[in-house]
């Protein structure tokens, strides 16, 4: 398989058609890309950064989100991985427009049935401590955004029913999580187990995970949540710099420094004696 031409270095995912337009229009010099299976990707720079962004819309769901994430990884050796959309809030203090960064994610269907019941077995993965930090500082200038640092529910269910028994359940074994999403197990999991990567999940929140969902999606809560979460991604991808040795990292020139009496050779490379002579001091 042929590696693409320009090596990206932060891999943005989405779930929705919405949710990627969102991301889109903040990436300028786009190309698309195709992996021998089909699965696509547009690569791009972020302006006034020095990122490569790689975006991806890889449909719904955590399972289908990991094994993408995987292959995407595989492929493309980003230095972090971002999955950004909408989510449905699970706090009262978690409103409509608001943004939650998940500073751990929930997988909320492990555990085991008995005679007894349902006996749950909590699986969590930590965001990356770099990303959130960098989220955290880049919401303090962003006057527009309300933002929340608190964990994240996946599970493979739309919630519309704050009654129901899934929605008694999360509240019961997960009372943390501030939103609930579909995929930011899946993609977590892909990272953690590619070499622990930095990864993060951005959430715009678009209903209450109630019966009123629809009516907040139909009033266009799910395109404004959207593009919160967008600017947030782009806020901290601001801030957060590729790894030191990158060949996208500010790098100091290489070769011989001068400070005083000394030269610094650190970094270059030489065939032959090197003699030097000291000058006069003054």
């Amino acid at each position: 398989m042929t590696m693409p031409d320009i090596q990206p270095t932060v891999l943005v995912l989405t779930a929705l058609p919405l949710e990627y337009a969102a991301i889109r229009a903040h990436v300028g010099e786009r190309e698309e890309r195709v992996h021998r299976d089909g699965t696509r990707v547009e690569i791009g720079r972020l302006p006034d950064t020095s990122w490569h962004v790689a975006l991806a819309e890889l449909g719904m769901g955590a399972e289908r989100a990991g094994v993408l994430t995987t292959q995407l990884i595989d492929w493309l050796r980003p230095e972090a991985v971002l999955f950004v959309g909408v989510a449905g809030s699970l706090k009262d203090d978690i409103e409509i427009g608001d943004v939650v960064v998940g500073t751990q994610v929930y997988e909320i269907h492990g555990g085991k049935q008995t005679p007894e019941g349902f006996l749950v077995r909590p699986k969590a993965l930590p965001g990356s401590h770099a990303l959130e930090q960098a989220a955290r500082s880049a919401v303090r200038d962003m006057p527009g955004v309300r933002a929340h640092f608190v964990p994240i529910a996946t599970g493979d269910v739309v919630l519309a029913d704050a009654e129901s028994e899934i929605a008694r359940f999360v509240r019961r074994n997960y009372n943390g999580a501030g939103a609930i999403e579909m995929e930011g197990s899946g993609a977590l999991q892909a990272a953690h187990l590619s070499g622990q990567l930095n990864a993060l999940v951005i959430r715009g929140i678009s209903d209450r995970a109630d019966a009123k969902k629809h009516r907040a999606d139909a009033s266009g809560s799910q395109q404004r949540a959207a593009e919160q979460a967008a600017a947030v991604t782009v806020a901290v991808l601001h801030k957060h710099r590729p790894r030191e040795g990158s060949s996208d990292s500010e790098e100091e020139p290489q070769g011989a420094t001068y400070g005083g009496d000394h030269i610094d050779f650190r970094g270059s490379t030489f065939h032959g004696p090197v003699t030097g002579k000291a000058g006069e001091r003054r």
